[in-house]
């Protein structure tokens, strides 16, 4: 079973290659590489930040809905471990291996569907805050005349929203979930700060690659930033390479033109977020070397809550 784990991340690995190979010959490589090289350090130092304040919100979001759930969980240790988690995001196909495994090591506090749902929750309604800002944007938009395949996408990933939405509603599940989540969403102010906690998260993401795309030369307006880079960033939970390099390239280089940019303008961009993003997750490397060096996991005892 390792091997052939271990040969599905060879395998996607190196797709993941040969897709930015593909992408580099086929879109002006080479003048990608030089807006990459001429890219402005003040506006790639303001992405950095802006994706490390995502990881501290969002940390601080599984912390509050955790907490809300019936476990008991600092902030310290939800900021470490969320880091950890993204370490593993990166390294392995799919983006959510990394959450199911900080789900896993909190599992001695209330259980593991308990610590599963509330990993669930804080992921699913930052997914759901990026589609209601994409959203909100394609209403407002009055740019060029979008292609109907982008249209078409916008109407499919909400139509895929819809039908998980639906499917929750189902009686049975419904109760059942409504009766393990709800403490996290209602009640003694829990709505008004998970909204907005996650429209902060899902601001710092697009916001980070707004300023890698103003770092590499293509300034983008607010409701092109909120339309076209969540369109961008969901092509990374596509399970097929490594975090999502590649396919985030191609979508970017596909949709720059859109706003009048270059591809290989969407192709600089996409590559200066991509190693930023993998940058802000670096800590995740100390928190895995300390533990390893402690011999610590996720400890059995209880943790005390943050006053």
């Amino acid at each position: 079973m390792t091997r052939r784990a271990n040969l599905s991340k060879v395998l996607k690995l190196l797709t993941a290659l040969l897709l930015l190979g593909l992408l580099f010959a086929g879109f002006d490589g080479g003048q990608a590489w030089s807006l990459l090289r001429a890219a402005d350090p003040v506006w790639l130092a303001a992405s950095l930040v802006a994706l490390t304040l995502q990881t501290l919100l969002s940390a601080w979001r599984w912390q509050f809905t955790a907490n809300r759930l019936g476990q008991r969980l600092t902030l310290g240790r939800a900021i470490r471990e969320y880091y950890l988690g993204q370490v593993v995001n990166q390294s392995l196909p799919g983006g959510i291996l990394g959450d199911a495994g900080r789900a896993y090591r909190a599992r001695h506090d209330g259980g593991l569907r308990r610590a599963g749902a509330a990993v669930v929750v804080e992921r699913a309604l930052g997914q759901m805050a990026l589609l209601a800002i994409m959203v909100t944007a394609f209403l407002l938009y009055r740019g060029p005349q979008l292609p109907s395949a982008i249209t078409g996408l916008i109407g499919a990933i909400c139509l895929g929203a819809a039908v998980i939405g639906a499917a929750l509603l189902i009686p049975g599940r419904w109760r059942a979930w409504m009766r393990i989540t709800r403490p996290a969403l209602v009640g003694r102010g829990a709505l008004p700060l998970q909204i907005c906690l996650n429209l902060a998260i899902a601001g710092m993401n697009i916001a980070a690659f707004a300023f890698c795309a103003h770092a590499t030369g293509t300034p983008l307006a607010a409701t092109e930033a909120a339309l076209f880079v969540p369109l961008i960033l969901l092509t990374m939970i596509i399970p097929v390479t490594i975090s999502g390099w590649g396919l985030r390239e191609g979508a970017a280089a596909t949709m720059f033109p859109v706003i009048g940019a270059s591809a290989s303008a969407g192709l600089a961009a996409s590559t200066a977020f991509g190693l930023l993003f993998l940058a802000s997750t670096l800590p995740g490397l100390l928190v895995l070397a300390l533990r390893r060096k402690s011999g610590d996991t996720f400890p059995e005892r209880s943790l005390t809550v943050d006053p």
